[in-house]
């Protein structure tokens, strides 16, 4: 902190400060408002002549025009060092867990506490020796972390390559102690430790390359992964009306997707989901390491009673924790809900600096910020050969289900996929609630282009059926449009729906995914020989109970195998196939 860089304030708006100041300021740069003993942690957002203007992380009651504001010199960062797995933080990443030994059930104003143990002893074994040459994110040494082998990388900061002078033995250190030292061709000198800090508004760029996302993540989500799959590495977003089943979708993602640290940034949600998230993930059972999935996770709480600037702080928070984790060439799957929320917070900040406003009020820049952070997933070749990935999935919450609505629109221009959840098939217990029709993605399936093509026109087509026998009623049908119908209906219960709740339906892998497909393709092809309507019904009605008790059998068990024999003659009963 720099001495005697103080300003005053001068104005007052909400949670917004207008500072004066003699010296200077950076845009973003950290400052706190002096109000009586407490300090009030703020963020420089606009900065005119000799005016700064700041949001204020806190409740502002209490500050008065004329008192101090001490300028940091610092942009908004975080600690990234060992430690960070199994963390619940608030946006500016506070532990919550201290905060709520240190103020109880009430979190106090002013109080920000140390993100990480300093005391901790890591056991660190050094991959480097004195006279090699390194850059940033280049590998120094590594520690234990949980199931993970955690990398301490060469500062990211660094510029040019640096000559390693001195390296630490092998032992416990702990984060803030010196376990190398570094000179440069200038003469300057570094010394490294576990812990660095980066600014959460600015990508880690230490990387050789950002590759193209072409790998399926495997979700274990059957309508995701065949249908509206997503990338190892890319971007989607889940848009949906209250009560549509995302919190649950996240969870199911969360436990069963193909990657190694899962991320959570519950950005202005209400209370009562943040809790749901914090008392599950400590029991929900991790299949990827046998253990909870709270081994392998961070979550970034920040309700929707949190001040609202604190909003913009946990996406940013959350998304560069993930890169940190991404430069030790694992898959980090960062959930952020509700990027809404977030954009609400960016709304009322343009508001009080009285820009102009774009469509609903939102700040014309919108769509900008949005891709900004979109942009930060990737599959990203590093320094020493290795890929690593960041997957960001967005939810959505748009008011009645309105997808037309400015966040969902900036979202679906950046994003690689749109899972969109339906009021209406959450209402008929159609879950996951992603709607067959309206989803799409850009990313490669697991199951044959041609396969899902033919499968989703006769979804499409049966939709069409159903709507028209709303009008003219079942007899108004031809029996061959009454087939299609069936089909239809046939493949959304027993392969687009599936219970989170089971332990076997609730995951479905690659293996099963495909062979499963591979027989419901079958029956859509299939040229059935029905006369009634009657016999056509009652014939999908019990191909479907098989199918769904199919479902929940292991896949290539004894008993998986007799009822696929079953399966099998009852089609080639109704079949000339």
């Amino acid at each position: 902190m720099i001495d005697n860089n103080r300003g005053r304030i001068v104005g007052i708006n909400g949670n917004m400060l207008t500072v004066e100041f003699d010296t200077f300021v950076t845009q973003n740069e950290v400052a706190y408002a002096i109000a009586g003993d407490k300090k009030l942690k703020c963020e420089v957002i606009r900065v005119r002549g000799n005016n700064a203007d700041m949001q204020v992380y806190e409740s502002t009651n209490g500050l008065k025009i004329g008192e101090a504001v001490e300028f940091t010199d610092e942009l908004l960062s975080v600690d990234l060092a060992p430690g960070l797995l199994k963390m619940v933080f608030d946006g500016l990443q506070n532990p919550l867990d201290k905060l709520a030994e240190h103020s109880g059930f009430f979190l106090e104003k002013g109080v920000y506490l140390k993100p990480l143990d300093e005391k901790v002893k890591w056991d660190f074994t050094p991959l480097l020796k004195p006279g090699d040459k390194v850059i940033a994110g280049d590998y120094v040494g590594h520690v234990p972390e949980g199931v993970y082998t955690h990398y301490i990388s060469f500062p990211f900061a660094a510029l040019g390559t640096w000559e390693i002078t001195t390296v630490a033995k092998p032992g416990k250190y702990t984060i803030i102690e010196t376990i190398a030292t570094a000179k440069n061709d200038k003469g300057e000198t570094k010394e490294i430790t576990m812990l660095q800090k980066w600014p959460v508004k600015v990508p880690i760029t230490s990387y050789k390359e950002k590759l193209l996302p072409e790998k399926t993540l495997i979700t274990q989500q059957r309508i995701i992964d065949s249908f509206f799959p997503v990338a190892t590495g890319g971007t989607f977003c889940t848009p949906g009306p209250f009560g549509a089943g995302k919190t649950v979708l996240q969870h199911a993602i969360s436990q069963h997707a193909q990657v190694d640290i899962v991320i959570i940034a519950a950005c202005g949600e209400r209370a009562g989901e943040v809790v749901e998230i914090l008392r599950e993930f400590p029991h929900l059972e991790d299949p990827k390491t046998g253990k909870t999935l709270i081994e392998r996770s961070i979550i970034i709480c920040n309700t929707s009673s949190m001040p609202v600037a604190a909003r913009e702080a946990s996406v940013y928070t959350a998304v560069t924790l993930a890169e940190y984790y991404r430069q030790m060439g694992l898959n980090t799957l960062l959930l952020a809900d509700s990027t809404s929320r977030w954009a609400q917070a960016m709304r009322e900040m343009s508001g009080r600096l009285e820009e102009i406003p774009g469509e609903e009020g939102f700040p014309a820049y919108l769509e900008s910020l949005i891709a900004s952070f979109y942009e930060r997933a990737g599959l990203f070749k590093l320094n020493n050969g290795k890929t690593g990935s960041i997957t960001i999935g967005g939810a959505v919450s748009p008011a009645g289900g309105n997808f037309e609505e400015p966040v969902t629109q900036a979202t679906l221009k950046v994003v690689g996929a749109f899972l969109g959840l339906s009021r209406e098939r959450a209402d008929a217990r159609r879950y996951p609630s992603i709607h067959p029709l309206d989803s799409w993605s850009h990313y490669p399936s697991i199951i044959p282009k041609k396969q899902i093509e033919n499968a989703q026109s006769v979804l499409r087509r049966g939709n069409e059926i159903s709507q028209m026998m709303n009008v003219v009623g079942e007899e108004g049908t031809t029996i061959s449009d009454f087939i299609i119908y069936l089909k239809s209906e046939f493949i959304d219960s027993v392969y687009l729906q599936q219970n989170t709740f089971d332990k076997v339906d609730g995951a479905t892998d690659e293996e099963r995914q495909k062979y499963v497909f591979e027989k419901v393709v079958k029956i859509l092809d299939a040229k059935f020989k029905f006369q009634k309507k009657e016999e056509t019904r009652k014939f999908f009605a019990e191909l479907r109970q098989l199918f769904i008790d199919w479902n929940y059998l292991k896949f290539n068990t004894e008993d998986f195998k007799a009822l696929e024999v079953s399966i099998d003659k009852k089609i080639k009963e109704s079949t000339n196939a």
